[in-house]
């Protein structure tokens, strides 16, 4: 009778692993590895090595709390010669003397999550069981059978590999570009997003149908963007605010990356983070999602439209004065950032394959949840508003028509009607490259074009009745120069008639500090009625100065003054409404790295502003941070207040750990001036052998 086949040691070969299957940043410490794709391990017996014609090896693999093998998520499986791909396999890859290695291969539709793996050996009637350890299992965009196969390496890099990244913000008119540290490889960062995926209501309230249904990228979607915020009192990570109140918490600007929010969500007993705005959501989500291995990247759209009503119009009203009076719940947004992710829809079909919307922003309510998404962009192009999810929303958000209502003294109200200012310069960050990459042509065809005639009136969205005229006078804004803070500067309305008579109208303009979600403040600049008489084909310039003392005290941490210039036209009594978000800059942070960036070597970073402004800074902190780099965030407190023009300066050392492009994120706060952001690009060359 054969002697019992004895288990001494094993290793799960973490490393190598983790290098074959793109996930070795993650650690060493544990076995992460991607669906689909064979890892191997190695098992070593004592007395005697393996023979496949006496001994018999399996493996039981489970996930979940309560695994079940009809629900996917527990499987029992032998050492085989001929692998399925549907299904968990083993096969002996070599063996030498007492030792085997073995190749395991989970199917491509296998479900993510913790996993323990446990060795059964059988020798002639005698058995016995070991526990190998726990493993984590991934989505595999790698693989051509895994739902969230992206074909192009260098798009796998930066939507799945990439640990950095730029959020655009600013308005239409003036596109600022955010650095950001998505850090899904960090420290930890893994183990919360499955925390957070574990505490999620669905898992809640039914384990198993939770668990089971984590094959499929649409489903963890939509609990990613319900959980990245806390509306529905789920234990989600982040608190929205908009009031420019954050005294209780961090203020949205201040946030320079998702590892700092996350880590104080899973410190706190996932307590919300105090406070996120809708760029700050969707990085959060965009760090989950490539943890987890779905290939997603944050997308900003100018001029987002937040349509309440569903009609696709969005009615907002002024006084003759060009000052805002709020009567609709509707809102235009200066920007809106939300996330795309990489996946299949086999739900929909495959012409609805591709990119998909996820928006965490809690705004309206999804089947019960605020979540939205994931809708697919073509479906949003092609006006297929039924699908799922939350279509209908997102069109809207790109397309809907402005009409502004002009109330009279008496009461009496004039339209005038933007059916263009919508969905404009839809923005990501380009693949391998920290310019932008433009995106509207995939959420709309060309405007006027018959293409976009077409899915309007798919979408029963009637805009032919509300476009412009073009006859007689025509308003824009426009300015000379760039608006820096700290300092007065002009807009100017800009008057034109194309058409072959003189032309009278009398002028007003008004601007207003503003947040990036519509809401208006004080005052800053204000024109009186002034008659303007234009020639035929001519234009006439009016300016209007903006002076700092007005619009210091009352800018928001947005750095916005909206301008409203009212024209209405004497012989039709036609009103013009014509509107311009002015994005006033910040100084710029300039950062010098001292010493030669190698990994493993102290390096000095130093990082200098200049006060722009004719009064102290005080409370002065400048905060910095990089995946590979910091090891967490590096705070410095100035301890003397930044007089006008003087420059604030500080050096900070950090050790960087990864070798290759890493990017050194910088925000600076202080009492008058606040989340202003600098980076910059290191190349850390690996340390000598």
């Amino acid at each position: 009778m054969a002697e019992d086949l004895v288990l001494e040691t094993w290793d799960l070969q973490c490393e190598r692993n983790g290098r074959e299957h793109r996930t070795v940043e993650m650690g060493c410490q544990r076995l992460v590895v991607r669906r689909g794709q064979p890892f191997t391990i190695t098992l070593s017996f004592s007395g005697r090595g393996y023979d496949e014609g006496v001994d018999k090896l399996a493996f039981n693999v489970e996930t979940g709390p309560c695994p079940i093998e009809t629900s996917g998520t527990k499987s029992h499986f032998s050492v085989t010669d001929c692998p399925e791909e549907s299904s968990w396999s083993a096969v002996v890859q070599q063996q030498d003397g007492d030792s085997v290695s073995v190749s395991l291969c989970s199917p491509c539709d296998a479900r993510i999550g913790r996993y323990s793996l446990t060795l059964e050996i059988c020798s002639g009637y005698e058995g016995s069981s070991c526990q190998l350890g726990d493993f984590i299992l991934l989505f595999n965009p790698w693989h051509p059978e895994d739902r969230v196969f992206l074909r192009d390496e260098n798009e796998r890099h930066e939507y799945v590999l990439s640990q950095q990244g730029i959020i655009y913000q600013g308005s239409r008119d003036y596109i600022t570009s955010v650095p950001w540290n998505f850090g899904q490889f960090e420290d930890n960062i893994l183990s919360i997003c499955l925390d957070l995926l574990d505490i999620n209501p669905k898992f809640l309230k039914d384990q198993n149908r939770d668990c089971s249904r984590r094959n499929d990228p649409t489903y963890i979607g939509r609990v990613v963007s319900a959980m990245v915020n806390c509306n529905d009192e789920d234990h989600g990570v982040l608190v929205g605010r908009w009031d420019d109140r954050y005294q209780d918490g961090m203020s949205p600007m201040s946030w320079i990356g998702s590892v700092d929010i996350l880590r104080r969500w899973h410190k706190f007993g996932c307590q919300p983070v105090k406070y996120g705005q809708c760029w700050v959501f969707a990085a959060v989500a965009c760090t989950v999602l490539r943890c987890l291995g779905i290939p997603t990247r944050v997308v900003t759209n100018y001029n987002s439209a937040h349509d309440t009503n569903g009609n696709l119009i969005i009615d907002r009203y002024l006084s003759e004065t060009g000052r805002e009076e709020q009567r609709s719940k509707d809102m235009i947004w200066n920007f809106h950032c939300w996330v795309e992710s990489w996946m299949t829809r086999p739900d929909l079909g495959s012409s609805y394959d591709g990119w998909q919307v996820l928006d965490p922003t809690p705004q309206e309510k999804s089947e019960g949840v605020f979540c939205c998404g994931p809708a697919p962009v073509t479906a949003i192009k092609e006006g297929d508003l039924q699908l799922k999810y939350d279509i209908p929303f997102v069109f809207a958000e790109v397309n809907a028509d402005v009409v502004y209502w002009v109330v009279r003294g008496d009461g009496t109200q004039r339209k005038s009607t933007h059916s263009s200012v919508v969905g404009k310069n839809i923005s990501t960050k380009s693949v391998g490259r920290d310019s932008r990459e433009d995106i509207t042509h995939t959420y709309k065809y060309p405007e006027g074009s018959e293409k976009e005639r077409e899915v309007f009136g798919k979408a029963e969205h009637e805009t032919s009745s509300l476009r412009e005229e073009d006859e007689g006078l025509h308003l824009k804004i426009k300015m000379s120069e760039g608006a820096n803070n700290g300092c007065d500067f002009d807009v100017f309305a800009v008057i034109s008639n194309n058409t072959d008579t003189e032309r009278v109208g009398k002028l007003m303009m008004c601007a207003r500090t503003a947040s990036y979600n519509g809401t208006i403040g004080p005052q800053c600049g204000m024109l009186d009625p002034l008659d303007v008489t234009v020639a035929p084909g001519a234009e006439e310039r009016v300016p209007l100065r903006i002076l700092y003392e007005q619009y210091g005290e009352s800018l928001t941490q947005d750095n916005l003054i909206k301008v409203v210039a009212l024209l209405t036209e004497y012989e039709t009594d036609r009103v013009i409404v014509a509107v311009r978000d002015v994005y006033v800059q910040n100084p710029e942070i300039k950062i010098r790295i001292l010493g030669e960036p190698m990994q493993e070597r102290k390096l000095v970073a130093e990082v200098s502003l200049v006060n722009p402004l004719a009064v102290p800074l005080n409370n002065c902190v400048f905060t910095m941070e990089g995946a590979g780099l910091t090891d967490g965030q590096r705070v410095q407190e100035l301890e003397e207040p930044v007089e006008p023009q003087a420059e604030a300066k500080v050096r900070l050392d950090f050790v960087p750990h990864q070798a290759g492009k890493q990017k050194l994120v910088v925000d600076f706060e202080s009492d008058k001036l606040t989340g202003v952001k600098g980076y910059r690009n290191v190349i850390i060359s690996p340390r000598p052998e």
